[in-house]
């Protein structure tokens, strides 16, 4: 490996870590297109691949949400560990699907998840929001963590983007930047496990894994301090945004 495409693969990180951090989990996401359309990886290489940067990352940028946030530990393992089980059935099941088929799937979900956001900041949808609802109690996170393990199986770390909204809309939580510590603590240990899944299967590209994971926890807490200083709609507009763009692009180019 030279210099050059060392350097260039600890910059991607750095950026994907920042974005990682503002978003909660957007940078992990955000590194499975790059890893397709800068280095020419197939689908399930690219996802595996990915995980090497997001393990650490999602564990580290965790730890600092828990800084500024009073996050609940206790909620965190008990998502965590039930989304363990559903991560590490759908993981053995994304490794040897059709390529085709899981860019196509990972393409839709992430524009379904940017039409869903982007449904959810309309004004009257905001001030639905701000009213007083009834809520879900704890005893249902067990369920939010299985159908948070289903997406991340599928989509590497993507069942943090469906915890976060459900913990706003659903369980009463009522900061954005709280939702997205929680997230990053329910797709942690199922990260790890999946990584571990795919290398299992030889999906994991460790060469440009490792500098991508360095670079990303460098710059992870940056991206954290940042998301604590923009405002929550603006946040979610950037998101919905990020995930939008990223889906049409890989839908056209596939």
């Amino acid at each position: 490996m030279s210099w050059m495409t060392l350097l260039g693969e600890l910059g991607l990180g750095l950026l994907l870590g920042w974005l990682g951090g503002i978003f909660g989990i957007g940078g992990g996401l955000m590194a499975i297109p790059a890893l397709v359309g800068l280095f020419a990886m197939e689908q399930a290489l690219a996802q595996g691949t990915a995980l090497v940067m997001i393990a650490p990352n999602v564990l580290l940028g965790f730890w600092r949400y828990r800084q500024r946030n009073p996050i609940d530990i206790r909620s965190a393992c008990l998502l965590g560990s039930c989304s363990i089980v559903s991560t590490y059935v759908l993981a053995r099941v994304a490794a040897n699907l059709d390529m085709h088929t899981m860019h196509l799937m990972f393409a839709a979900f992430l524009l379904a998840l940017s039409v869903y956001m982007a449904w959810g900041l309309r004004p009257r949808a905001l001030s639905v929001e701000a009213a007083p609802r009834i809520t879900l109690s704890k005893a249902w996170f067990p369920v939010l963590g299985l159908v948070s393990g289903v997406f991340s199986g599928l989509f590497t770390v993507g069942g943090g983007l469906v915890v976060a909204p459900a913990l706003i809309k659903w369980f009463g939580v009522q900061k954005q930047t709280m939702a997205q510590g929680l997230a990053l603590a329910t797709v942690t240990p199922g990260a790890v496990v999946a990584l571990a899944t795919y290398a299992q299967a030889g999906k994991v590209d460790w060469a440009v894994g490792l500098p991508l994971a360095a670079g990303g926890m460098l710059s992870m807490t940056l991206g954290v301090a940042l998301a604590h200083r923009l405002p929550e709609r603006l946040l979610r507009a950037l998101f919905c945004v990020l995930m939008g763009i990223t889906g049409l692009v890989m839908l056209i180019k596939p």
